[in-house]
């Protein structure tokens, strides 16, 4: 019997994408054995506030950000889809095209934690197979809520204490940031005055 393809879904808003984004992702092909890692940027965060950067800047960073070879693909469907993104229809719209495909989908232990109040959540797990990986100082629930609906792989994930948010709140504090973002990526952050008050020309609303 040949193989089933398996292919990784790394979603989220990626606002800005940041380093460990790409370590998480890295993990995922080689832990899972993946031959193709989807990035798959949010058009309309359902469980985020509304004000996020805009999506052109978004997938620009990522385009910046993710490796260039055939098992990283940048995905974006959901910026291109009307309405909020539910992982549920990307799933399923990727099911259509790709039959006979196994599913991963890969995430962190927020978005794990939060996992009960997604959209449709029963019939996602169905379909895919659960990758988490702990961010520092953080624990894994025992996923109870979904007890019987879960098929579970956690990724080794190197101690990285980053995230977007903080990203964004150091760029507007004034504080370091650019360690914390791909070199290309902290440049285009500059060079479009993203999340900063004081680098913000008149006119541009907050990302």
């Amino acid at each position: 019997m040949s193989r089933r393809r398996r292919v990784g879904l790394l979603g989220g808003s990626f606002d800005p994408v940041h380093r460990a984004h790409l370590a998480l992702g890295q993990a995922a092909l080689t832990e899972l054995d993946l031959d193709e890692l989807r990035w798959i940027p949010a058009g309309q965060p359902w469980q985020k506030a509304s004000d996020i950067t805009p999506a052109e800047h978004r997938v620009a960073m990522l385009r910046l950000a993710i490796p260039v070879d055939a098992r990283n693909v940048l995905d974006t469907r959901e910026i291109d889809r009307a309405g909020p993104s539910y992982t549920i229809d990307t799933v399923l719209s990727l099911q259509t095209e790709q039959p006979g495909t196994h599913w991963f989908l890969i995430l962190g232990s927020d978005q794990f934690i939060g996992l009960p109040t997604w959209h449709r959540v029963e019939e996602l797990l169905s379909l895919v197979t659960l990758a988490v990986a702990a961010r520092p100082g953080s624990e894994l629930v025992d996923g109870s809520a979904l007890a019987g609906a879960m098929d579970l792989h956690c990724l080794t994930l190197p101690l990285m204490d980053v995230s977007s948010t903080a990203v964004r709140s150091a760029r507007d504090a004034g504080k370091a940031w650019s360690n914390l973002v791909p070199t290309p990526v902290a440049q285009y952050i500059e060079t479009h005055h993203l999340y900063a008050e004081a680098t913000r020309p008149p006119g541009l609303p907050r990302s």
